[in-house]
Formats: structure tokens, C-alpha cells, sequence
């Protein structure tokens, strides 16, 4: 971080006072942090407090004369390397997503060619809002980095996503966003996701429920790490990580290939629900329906890629192979029967007997070598984080 300059909005939220901490880390790396204290921001820290840990005025108003002579907003706006919003709220998001100017915060994101991360913070209703869904799809298509926001208590009583994300996630957004080397620079990682769609005919097919939301979190977390990830994805509605290569496939089959053609890599990681067995000899046209009879098929084996990648030689194997178990029953009695049977070195283990499937949240056992760590119900963003962080230690661990 060194002789990297920083502009930090401070948005008017209750988590406003995590940025101070925020700041601080960012001058304890050896960067020059200036900050835009919004109006409602000033209700909740004051100049004071944000001055004195950043050494430089703090800016506030759009027409303060001696800000614009000293530096006016336009300047402001483009002589940091990275500007970060925090906490975004609802109201600033609504205003970044529209374009609005009319205050010295959103003229300077108006205004700048500078790489913008944004951390939200705000009630769970508003976050959960279709209106600040939209808003956030419109920032994301415009290029606005994001980081959290988090599930956990908030000041007005209520629980779920839409806490701030902590100042040691906010500064490690940072430092990817800024291109500084992380734990798993130079690193390349594997990584299938979502499920795969198994041909009956030209028009149908089999599939599973997997929306692929726990790949790609574990994807954009190692990618925040430094490392050169492979994402190899089957058929899902939800965006790409930025940052990985994207190699879209199909069927189990493709996936096969895919994982293979990808190799070597450090680590490869088996998010993917591929699908178990095939329809033997699919239908090169649209099946019919017959009044009275019902079509009948013949099932195959679809290729075991995390038991096929796990049983490779040493010299081409990843040097850590992580599985995934999805049950519905007898969770961990079937996850550590699965690790055994597939010889994979991690597995981790959840059950999505709920709506884990295309939800928001997932709680996992992670089974080592020779422990295992029950994790408590969180974000599947927070499950990512917590996998690329135990991944990182490893992979450094001689």
C-alpha cells in the first residue's frame, strides 16, 4: 500500500464508525487516506475523529471555497487510486445508480475515472428491497466493486444481510482491487460450480437445483487472495466473478474435460452438483407424447470427476483436492463415507435438505485430513471467505 492514495465516502450510516478503523489500516500500510464526510455521515462521527486519524482536512461541502481553491471536487474525484464508499447506504446507492450530483460526495463519484468499492450497510428490509436489488444490478453492470454487506444483529434490532462488511474485509477488497499481491498471488485454483443439464431430447433435460451462488462466492474470494482461478461453471443465471477465467459447460461430460484441459493447478476445489447419471442414447428429436404411453429410458454413469482428479498421479494431481457434500440425511455419516470413497484431502459437508439450493446462506463442516470444523450457519460469501482464507494457509504451509 505503500504510495497509494486513497479517497474513503463516508456514507450516514450507524456503521459509519467502522471506517475509522477502516482508516487506520489503510495508514498503517502506507497510504495517504483522504475522506468525503457526508452530511448525514456528520451524524454519526465527526470531522475531528476522521481528520485525526488521515492527517488531511476532511471534505465535506460541494461549496466550500476554500476546499475548491485548496482542492476542488474534480481533482478530488480522480488523484486517488481507489475510491471506496463506506458504508454505502441505501440512499447513496440509489443516487451513484442515477447519476445524481447534489452534494460533494456523489459529484465526486460522478465525476471520477477512478476504480469505486463500495461496502453497503443497511436495514435487511432495505436491502432486501427490489429497488435497491435494481440499483445494485445497475452499479454492478457500471463497474462498482462491492464488498458484504454481512449477515449478523443490527442497531435497529433486527437480523440478517445488510451490516457493513468488517475493516480487515473492506481493506483486503482493497488491496485485490488495487492489484497488491495476496496470500495466493501466483496460485492457480480449479474451481467447478452450479449443476449440470443432461440431455433427454433436444428440448429436455435433467438438472438439480443448484444455483451456483457457492462456487462463484468461493471463486470472487480466492481471486481477492491474488490467485489465477479457473472457473469452470455449468448452465446458471447469476454473473461471473470479474476476474477468473470462465470456461462455460453443460453436461457432466464437458465438465470432465474441462477440469482436465485446466490442469495443472495448486488447488481444485468441486463446488459443482453434477449430475450422477445421463440418459443413455438421448433423443436427437423432440420425444412425443402418446395418449397412454409413457416413455422409458435407460441410465448411464456420468464421469466421478472429484474422484477421477483425486486418484492422479502426484506429479499431475493438485497438490489439495476439495469435494463438496450435499445430503439430505445423515449428513456427516455419508460426508466422511464420500471423503473416504473418493480420496479427496477436503470435503465440505451441508445439508440442503431447506432451500440452501439457490439461497442466500449455507452451513457447512469442513472435514480435514484428521479434524473436522463445524461452522456456524452464515452467508455462502462468508462460508468463501473463511475456505479461501484455510486454502491460503495451507497452500503457504511447507
Amino acid at each position: 500500500m505503500n504510495g497509494k492514495s486513497i479517497t474513503i465516502i463516508i456514507g450516514g450510516g450507524i456503521a459509519a464508525y467502522k471506517t475509522l478503523e477502516l482508516i487506520r489500516l489503510f495508514k498503517k500500510a502506507g497510504a495517504s487516506v483522504r475522506a468525503v464526510l457526508t452530511r448525514a455521515g456528520a451524524e454519526f462521527i465527526t470531522p475531528l475523529s476522521v481528520g485525526a486519524l488521515t492527517a488531511e482536512p476532511v471534505f465535506q461541502d460541494l461549496f466550500d471555497l476554500d476546499d475548491e481553491a485548496n482542492m476542488g471536487h474534480i481533482q478530488l474525484s480522480r488523484s486517488a487510486d481507489l475510491i471506496i464508499v463506506a458504508p454505502a447506504t441505501a440512499d447513496l446507492m440509489a443516487k451513484m445508480a442515477h447519476g445524481l450530483a447534489n452534494d460533494l460526495a456523489t459529484t465526486v463519484l460522478l465525476a471520477t475515472d477512478t476504480p469505486v468499492l463500495m461496502a453497503p450497510a443497511m436495514n435487511v428490509r432495505m436491502w432486501d428491497h427490489v429497488a435497491t436489488k435494481r440499483n445494485l444490478a445497475t452499479l454492478k453492470t457500471d463497474g462498482i466493486m462491492t464488498v458484504g454487506p454481512d449477515e449478523g444483529d443490527m442497531a435497529c434490532g433486527e437480523f440478517g444481510f445488510g451490516r457493513m462488511a468488517e475493516p480487515d474485509t473492506i481493506f483486503a477488497a482493497a488491496k485485490a482491487a488495487l492489484g497488491a499481491p495476496g496470500p495466493l498471488t501466483g496460485k492457480h485454483i480449479v474451481i467447478t460450480s452450479g449443476p449440470t443439464h443432461e440431455p433427454i431430447d433436444p428440448v429436455r433435460y435433467i438438472a438439480n437445483r443448484s444455483s451456483g451462488r457457492q462456487g462463484a462466492a468461493i471463486a470472487e474470494a480466492l481471486v481477492r487472495l491474488g490467485a489465477r482461478v479457473s472457473y469452470i461453471t455449468g448452465p446458471v443465471s447469476i454473473p461471473a466473478p470479474k476476474g477468473v477465467d470462465v470456461i462455460a459447460v453443460q453436461t457432466a461430460h464437458q465438465m470432465f474435460d474441462a477440469v482436465n484441459t485446466a490442469l495443472p493447478a495448486d488447488a481444485a476445489i468441486f463446488a459443482a452438483a453434477v449430475a450422477d447419471w445421463r440418459v443413455d442414447g438421448a433423443g436427437q428429436t423432440k420425444i412425443k407424447k402418446q395418449k397412454g404411453q409413457l416413455p422409458s429410458f435407460t441410465f448411464t454413469e456420468n464421469p466421478d470427476i472429484l474422484a477421477s482428479i483425486s486418484a492422479l498421479p502426484k506429479t499431475s494431481r493438485p497438490g489439495l483436492v476439495i469435494g463438496f457434500a450435499a445430503e439430505t440425511n445423515d449428513v456427516l455419516d455419508n460426508a466422511r463415507a464420500k471423503k473416504r470413497r473418493k480420496g479427496c484431502d477436503w470435503l465440505l459437508a451441508n445439508d440442503v435438505s431447506g432451500d440452501v439450493m439457490g439461497g442466500e446462506n449455507n452451513q457447512v463442516t469442513l472435514l480435514l485430513e484428521k479434524s473436522e470444523e463445524q461452522w456456524p450457519m452464515m452467508s455462502k460469501h462468508d462460508v468463501a471467505r473463511r475456505l479461501a482464507d484455510k486454502l491460503a494457509e495451507a497452500l503457504n504451509t511447507p
